[in-house]
């Protein structure tokens, strides 16, 4: 997330100077890096999710068993 705010502030920089071409590549890499890190953090979330489904089911099968005694 750092480095796609840092390669904003440098494209803004570059688009003050008025090198679009060079404004544009950061940019985009800015972009690349940004999506990048919301990917990482949707397949963490994700990871707690299913882990935090798992946990529940094997509680319920727990109970069941337990139950069935």
């Amino acid at each position: 997330m750092i480095i796609a705010g840092v390669a904003i502030v440098v494209a803004g920089y570059f688009l003050f100077r008025r090198d679009f071409d060079t404004a544009f590549v950061i940019a985009a890499a800015g972009a690349v890096a940004w999506f990048l890190n919301y990917r990482a953090q949707m397949k963490q979330i994700t990871a707690a999710a299913d882990l935090a489904e798992n946990n529940n089911e094997q509680e319920v099968e727990i109970d069941g068993d337990s139950n069935t005694q």
